[in-house]
């Protein structure tokens, strides 16, 4: 088999996303969903540099291979998130070994996101950062409250993991992270920060970022005064509009198409 027959045609397939660009793609060949998921995550990292959600070698995003379902695709140990390009991201198997790829890999994620992979075969992507005001509000030990618009996609779809042991080193931690995850989209980590799931990159990397900013308003409305509340059923309203996965994948468009636009060598 040829060259071109194994690798897809990487501006093929950025103008079917371009024609696609209200619906999630669907591929006929495994080399292009896989090459799409890469930019996509790609994409995330770079995103994540922008957005000041790195922290040293803190943080990692993951997405499932669409080949090999038990291995995830995932940031090199101690590479800033803004370099970060498509070559860069290394395939780790359900052991934790780098086969494909020559960087290490952070043990963390993958006692966290391996768990996670497993436990939820419908979650492709899950996302975590030391992010400031994740990590602020992770220290309260409270879920969010439905504040504002933004913060009910969240509403009754996120837990609280109210432990801290230190840096999660082994797998028994990362299975009580994704137990207490269950199927909800997100979880904050007690001492540590957030961390959200989709069914693809582009939902995962919203999440994480609208949650961040939910987190951000929380904290500046209770230190101004006392915010008032969204009741329930308003709330469950504004979740079922903008909770979706649907709705997640989507917010996430306009960003990918911003950070391609101004920094296309996360593509190389």
């Amino acid at each position: 088999m040829t060259q071109s027959q194994n690798q897809p045609s990487q501006k093929s397939v950025r103008e079917t996303q371009q024609k696609n660009f209200f619906q999630e793609l669907t591929f006929e060949r495994v080399e292009d969903e896989r090459r799409h998921r890469q930019e996509r995550l790609a994409a995330a990292f770079r995103l994540f540099a922008r957005y000041g959600f790195d922290e040293g070698v803190a943080g990692h995003i993951t997405v499932r291979d669409p080949e090999f379902l038990d291995h995830f695709w995932v940031n090199p140990l101690g590479m800033y998130f803004g370099h970060i390009r498509v070559s860069d991201l290394l395939l780790v198997n359900h052991q934790g070994e780098v086969v494909k790829g020559n960087r290490p890999v952070n043990t963390a994620a993958f006692a966290i996101h391996s768990q996670i992979h497993s436990a939820r075969p419908d979650v492709n992507a899950a996302a975590h950062a030391h992010s400031m005001y994740g990590k602020t509000w992770s220290t309260l030990g409270r879920t969010l409250d439905p504040l504002t618009q933004d913060s009910c996609a969240f509403y009754e779809d996120h837990a609280l993991f109210n432990d801290y042991t230190g840096v999660v080193l082994n797998l028994d931690e990362g299975k009580r992270i994704a137990a207490t995850l269950g199927e909800r989209k997100a979880v904050i980590l007690r001492n540590h920060g957030l961390l959200t799931v989709g069914h693809s990159v582009d939902e995962a990397t919203w999440w994480f970022i609208t949650m961040e900013r939910s987190c951000q308003a929380q904290l500046m409305a209770e230190a101004a005064g006392k915010p008032m509340l969204i009741d329930h059923d308003t709330a469950r309203l504004t979740y079922n509009l903008i909770g979706s996965h649907k709705l997640g994948w989507f917010s996430f468009q306009s960003l990918y198409e911003m950070i391609v636009r101004q920094q296309p060598d996360l593509l190389d």
